[in-house]
């Protein structure tokens, strides 16, 4: 299985779309995106409706879509739901994949949707048992685990979550796909789990996931 990554759109529709043409030439099988569809409302428009538009977009790449909500993407909750798209405290098995996350992360902001760590936990949990007989098993957090690569600020700080962490560590997935943090995109690893921030689309970044024969290959692609 191919799965393709696509993250932080945060209403850039205009630039998303001059990259789809590019990415209906990669192989992929899935696609997943970890949260902050929206961003800060633009006039005329609600959250709903940057949503449902980034959505149809994506639908044109006539593949599975899973998606787990932002910190930006409080207001997406039902329609990720609507749309059948969201693994948010929820597990979907494809193929011999089960795909499992949580969406949302803590800020300074106040944005619309900030779980803490217990929130993260208890939805985690509920999320993995949906998929636990599942022979394969994939991540999906918008949160970054802590003190990685791709939850790096340009500070140096280190600002992600140490619950996703943990829940890597004991679970122990092929691989683990992130976003929020836009400057720590990436590649990375927790034992033997391959973990991706693949960067902001509308910059031209995504990435691709590989899974064959047990093995999984982990890469950023630049569209640019």
């Amino acid at each position: 299985m191919n799965i393709l990554v696509v993250s932080d759109i945060h209403n850039d529709i205009e630039n998303i779309m001059s990259y789809f043409d590019k990415i209906s030439l990669l192989d992929f099988d899935v696609v997943v995106c970890p949260g902050d569809f929206t961003d800060i409302t633009m006039k005329g428009f609600t959250a709903v409706d940057i949503g449902k538009i980034i959505i149809e977009e994506l639908k044109t790449l006539k593949k599975p879509i899973l998606a787990v909500p932002g910190n930006m993407d409080g207001d997406l909750l039902e329609l990720l739901e609507q749309e059948k798209i969201s693994i948010h405290k929820k597990g979907k098995i494809i193929g011999d994949v089960g795909f499992y996350g949580f969406g949302g992360a803590k800020t300074p902001f106040k944005t619309s949707l900030e779980p803490n760590e217990e929130d993260i936990k208890s939805g985690l949990e509920k999320a993995f048992n949906e998929v636990k007989n599942a022979k394969f098993k994939v991540q999906v957090t918008h949160n970054p685990p802590i003190k990685t690569s791709i939850d790096m600020l340009y500070t140096g700080a280190h600002v992600g979550s140490e619950v996703v962490r943990k829940f890597i560590e004991e679970k122990k997935p092929l691989a683990a796909i992130s976003a929020h943090i836009h400057e720590a995109k990436g590649v990375d690893q927790i034992g033997e789990t391959k973990i991706i921030n693949a960067g902001r689309l509308p910059e031209g970044n995504c990435g691709l996931i590989t899974i064959k024969d047990g093995k999984v290959d982990v890469k950023v692609i630049s569209l640019i």
